[in-house]
């Protein structure tokens, strides 16, 4: 398929969506467009969905986990299908290589690195089959004989956000299917050509018609599926705001519900680290997805005495990254996702100078790229932590120096936030990190750097979510516990 701007996309049913099996013809001939963050030319056009596809949808994956073979599978014969789908993502990594980077702007050296990650989390998945207890012995108080049984929890919304769909669509629909659930997967409009190669990649292993299910949606729509009593379960990543809706709308028919939701991470500068060298990380790390990261470390905390010093070194080491094309190799940072994203994030550097704190590098448009979603890399210095752009989360390059009078002042700062998703605390004393760790109010806490593990768990405390995903921990979610107490020994266990 050849689109506006000329560029191939990788993509074969852009227009249809892949429901029970099928990719089937929407049921009107709404569009959105999906655009090119490097160049704002329409990248290709999607079928919206209305709420006769969402409905089509749920019902298949309902029909699906009823009545259909995927819950009488073992887990080992389901995990044969994750590594089918683990070999068509590394089949294909050459074109999440080309989505990811024009619909989010992230670098394709990045896009590619991560479709070899993706690939592994569906292959250590697969692996749970043999090592996870789904069903183990346990003795009853009463009755001869006890089972503690973990099941699929049944039919799983799972609602995407634009900044890193490939990753986030695998640590929800990889542990959804090994558990035997059946999933709807509702991708965001602004990017939604990975779930769409996941649909290609599913449909080309044979997994078992309406197992999983794609349907790009806007949020009235995407509502539905959040209503619906015949879904068992909604796992969504995105903004806090969008997560408390989604969370009373849970709440009011008792749905299971993993929000992975937003950040305004800190990272403590203790006075026995090197300054050039944390300003030097922490400048690298900030170029990750442009700074569309909800775990980025966007809130520096450091002692007073060393503030001004640590502003000129991180400016310094942030001035210098290379903005642009992000299929140039030599390219640092690449673009935000849309024009609404560029506003925001420009509104909030307005906020920043309007509530007293010193732009001291960036806060505008590069001058020299005359297209593209750019913003430059920004830094702030003399931050107060009430202000806005230290408690609200702006989702872009933009970082926020703040002056604490020690180590017990550092905490406090980092804590005092609605969010609690990651820290990192920046010292030479591996003891005093850990230490530290234990009082920070955060589901990840790194140390020397921005660290964030799929592979252990990750998660946050507060309004940055509720659950879990990625590793052991990821697993849980999808399953409900049952006791089962018998008046004798089944045979398989005699």
């Amino acid at each position: 398929m050849t689109v506006t701007n000329e560029t191939e996309v990788p993509l074969r049913h852009v227009d249809r969506f892949f429901i029970g099996g099928d990719w089937v013809v929407p049921s009107s001939d709404a569009t959105i467009d999906v655009i090119d963050s490097s160049t704002e030319l329409v990248y290709f056009k999607v079928a919206e969905a209305q709420a006769a596809d969402m409905d089509r949808a749920i019902t298949a994956a309902r029909r699906a986990f009823d009545e259909g073979p995927w819950t009488g599978l073992t887990h080992s014969q389901r995990a044969e299908f994750l590594s089918g789908i683990a070999s068509g993502l590394r089949d294909r990594a050459e074109d999440i290589g080309q989505i990811w980077p024009r619909e989010s702007g992230a670098l394709q050296k990045m896009a590619r690195m991560g479709a070899a990650g993706i690939s592994y989390a569906f292959e250590y998945y697969a692996c749970l089959a043999e090592t996870f207890p789904f069903e183990e012995r346990a003795q009853p108080q009463q009755g001869q004989f006890g089972l503690l049984v973990r099941e699929p929890v049944g039919v799983v919304g799972a609602i995407i956000p634009w900044n890193a769909p490939i990753g986030l669509i695998t640590y929800k629909i990889a542990p959804a299917l090994l558990a035997g659930c059946t999933v709807v997967l509702k991708c965001s409009p602004e990017a939604p050509g990975d779930a769409y190669l996941v649909a290609e990649i599913a449909e080309s292993i044979g997994l078992p018609p309406g197992v999983l299910n794609v349907v790009t949606a806007d949020r009235e729509v995407s509502e539905l599926l959040v209503r619906d009593p015949r879904v068992d379960k909604i796992t969504f990543t995105g903004s806090t705001v969008a997560g408390r809706r989604i969370a009373s709308i849970c709440g009011e028919r008792i749905a299971r519900c993993t929000l992975e939701l937003g950040g305004k991470s800190a990272a403590l500068i203790l006075d026995d680290m090197d300054l050039s060298q944390a300003a030097a990380t922490l400048a690298k790390a900030e170029c990750s997805l442009t700074g569309q990261v909800c775990s980025s470390l966007t809130r520096i905390v450091v002692s007073r005495s060393r503030h001004d010093e640590f502003v000129d070194l991180l400016a310094s080491a942030f001035s210098q990254v290379r903005v642009g094309d992000p299929f140039d190799p030599a390219t640092q940072m690449g673009p935000l996702v849309s024009g609404r994203q560029r506003e925001r994030v420009e509104g909030y550097i307005a906020k920043g100078k309007d509530e007293g704190a010193t732009l001291v590098t960036g806060g505008g448009r590069p001058k020299d790229l005359e297209r593209g979603y750019y913003i430059e890399p920004t830094v702030f210095s003399n931050v107060e932590n009430s202000s806005s752009i230290a408690q609200e989360e702006i989702f872009g390059p933009v970082l926020s120096v703040i002056a604490a009078n020690g180590e017990d002042d550092m905490v406090s700062i980092a804590n005092d936030t609605i969010y609690g998703l990651n820290a990192s605390v920046f010292t030479n004393d591996v003891d005093r990190a850990r230490q530290l760790a234990r009082h920070l109010r955060s589901g990840t806490v790194g140390h020397n750097g921005f660290r964030t593990d799929f592979g252990i768990a990750f998660g946050g405390f507060k309004q940055s979510g509720i659950g879990r995903e990625g590793g052991v921990e990821g697993l849980l979610p999808f399953l409900e516990t049952k006791t089962v107490i018998l008046e004798g020994v089944p045979a398989e266990y005699r």
